[in-house]
């Protein structure tokens, strides 16, 4: 009965953490701002924005579908994707996932039976995830636009083709780890067990399709005053500072790197609209879909959702 008081306590602090992160983001700027910022896009570049996002959302269901196949716990896709998108829809405003979307999916996972190992092998299986697909993405970009993506390092154009194909190369030697290497990868004190061949590729391939689309819907809000590619490689490179710095959500840091790279073409106004769009649209979602849960889920997660993998 105790666990359960402390339990709701989080779930109570993370409303109000959220909260307090959407008003601390929201008051920087004025009404006038926020509200002309969004009138100004074109309604097909917002809509077309809205649904490259919610690609990107289906896309990291995909990662904890894959992680629960990694850890031998398959369950089926909608309690995946319910534990998924509400983790992820208040960790990305939150910031520092493992202990935000980290103790969300603990919540969730928990009660369908698995262990605390369990859950920490599937958080960073989708922490892993994460990195494949941005330095996957990143190694493009790099290769395929080395002058906007190097220009945040000051690296020239052999450099940023160099640093690329580093990547790229990372991401295949760990498709050659999981295919030839069994059992655990050690470095130093870190171990991690390897997936089979074919979930390594899905992690490559999901990871990298999650940020394409992200960057898509950046795109979309850009309006065309940049290329996609040029986009794609302020955008990895953006994240990857916001990451970095563990500020919650990446608030300001995301928006300064992309200002950064893209100059001029990278009004305020579409950066509003894009913290708008993949962060807090999905923000009461997730909170809604926390609360329910904790009302509609018994003790051991029974509900509509089949308990079968799919």
């Amino acid at each position: 009965m105790k666990r359960a008081h402390i339990l709701h306590a989080l779930v109570a602090c993370a409303v109000l953490v959220a909260g307090w992160l959407v008003y601390r983001t929201l008051s920087q700027y004025s009404w006038a701002d926020i509200s002309g910022s969004i009138t100004e896009i074109p309604a097909m570049n917002f809509a077309l924005a809205l649904a490259f996002a919610a690609c990107s959302y289906l896309c990291l269901t995909l990662f904890d579908f894959l992680a629960l196949r990694y850890v031998e716990k398959p369950l089926a896709y909608p309690r995946a994707a319910l534990a998924s998108f509400t983790s992820l829809a208040i960790g990305h405003n939150v910031g520092i996932a493992a202990l935000s979307s980290g103790a969300v999916r603990y919540r969730f996972y928990s009660r369908w039976g698995l262990t605390a190992e369990e859950i920490a092998k599937l958080i960073v299986f989708c922490g892993v995830t994460v990195g494949l697909g941005l330095i996957t993405l990143a190694g493009l970009c790099l290769m395929l636009l080395p002058g906007t993506a190097g220009k945040v390092a000051g690296l020239g154009t052999a450099a940023s083709v160099g640093l690329g194909a580093v990547c790229l190369v990372l991401g295949a030697a760990y498709l050659t780890l999981a295919t030839f290497v069994r059992g655990e990868l050690k470095v130093r004190s870190w171990r991690f067990a390897l997936p089979t061949p074919r979930i390594a590729a899905l992690q490559i391939g999901v990871g990298t399709l999650n940020f394409a689309f992200v960057a898509a819907s950046l795109h979309q809000l850009l309006a065309g005053a940049a290329g996609y590619m040029e986009t794609t490689a302020a955008y990895v490179v953006g994240n990857l500072t916001a990451l970095v710095s563990h500020v919650p959500g990446g608030l300001g840091v995301l928006e300064a790197t992309i200002g950064f790279l893209l100059g001029g073409s990278a009004s305020i106004g579409a950066l509003i609209a894009f913290r708008v769009v993949y962060f807090f649209i999905p923000l009461p979602l997730g909170l809604v879909s926390l609360l329910a849960s904790e009302a509609l889920l018994g003790p051991n997660g029974d509900s509509g959702l089949r308990n079968s993998p799919s």
